[in-house]
């Protein structure tokens, strides 16, 4: 069992955030406490001048209440977080600073940026400072070389 647990929870399938959640759930202590983390990653430089003054304090607060609202739905008790950079940053940092002793965190169906850029959960893999449970099980309808809708 783990004391301090961080979930990813990103913008793919609502069954993929479930998942990470009860698996979270399952494996808490009693008195452990689930932080829930989403990364709004950067708009490109090109775009960011074409997007409203408060477009990120908006989107933060939006991404918040859809994520407290699920684990209600669940009845799920954890705390949301959603911090503007990097995804592989942003856990990173956050399971450093709540000391968590577990990261939970799912894979997606590998595109070119990730054999470019790599792969959040390659990072976070690599660099985390205490255990990582990656879900690798494929939302349904997606399956190799199939993308999420």
């Amino acid at each position: 069992m783990y004391r301090t647990i961080v979930c990813a929870i990103g913008t793919g399938p609502r069954g993929t955030a479930e998942r990470i959640l009860n698996r979270a759930a399952g494996l808490i202590d009693k008195d452990g406490s689930i932080f829930v983390i989403h990364a709004l990653e950067a708009a490109p430089r090109y775009m960011a001048a074409s997007l409203p003054e408060n477009f990120e304090t908006a989107a933060i607060e939006n991404a918040e209440e859809k994520l407290a609202l699920l684990c209600r739905q669940m009845k799920i008790p954890a705390l949301v977080e959603v911090h503007a950079g990097s995804a592989a940053r942003v856990l990173l940092t956050a399971a450093q600073e709540k000391k968590a002793d577990l990261i939970i965190l799912s894979t997606h169906v590998p595109d070119i940026t990730d054999y470019i850029f790599g792969a959040v959960v390659d990072r976070v893999v690599r660099h985390a400072k205490c255990s990582v449970l990656v879900d690798r099980k494929p939302s349904a309808g997606q399956g190799p070389g199939r993308p999420a809708r």
